[in-house]
């Protein structure tokens, strides 16, 4: 069974007030939303921390409180990220450099959270179209 996630991030004022929004998916079928104010933030900060976000979620070690729940997560034997971020997705995925030192640190533990969730995990660059319940959380008031 494959896991499918959305992620968003966006700031007003880049930096300025940030939110991220984050979106499950498993056989066509919502199974988890959330939205999170996380303070001020670049664009790109708020990505990353998006994706994060999702990571830390699915850990099962963090036993992070949380509406998520999946009665079987062992039937999942894959996660697809997807995200409209050029930037983050091809710094993931190792195509673009990373300079910027704070985002070395999020690359760092995107790396970490995979290890520790244990499945394949692959991301993927999608329009922003197909990504509008992640980019509507992100805009909506919480």
């Amino acid at each position: 069974m494959v896991l499918k996630v959305f992620t968003d991030g966006g700031s007003r004022g880049n930096p300025g007030p940030s939110s991220i929004g984050i979106v499950m998916y498993i056989n066509n079928k919502k199974i988890f939303q959330q939205r999170e104010d996380i303070g001020v933030a670049t664009n790109n900060e708020a990505e990353y921390q998006a994706l994060i976000k999702a990571l830390e979620i699915l850990n099962p070690k963090l036993q992070i409180p949380n509406k998520f729940q999946i009665s079987n997560f062992q039937s999942i034997k894959q996660i697809q990220f997807y995200s409209d971020s050029r930037l983050m997705v091809n710094q993931v995925n190792g195509m673009f450099k990373v300079k910027q030192g704070k985002i070395k640190e999020y690359i760092l533990k995107i790396r970490m959270l995979e290890q520790e969730i244990g499945l394949p995990i692959s991301y993927h660059l999608i329009p922003r179209e197909e990504n509008w319940e992640a980019d509507l959380l992100v805009n909506s008031k919480s």
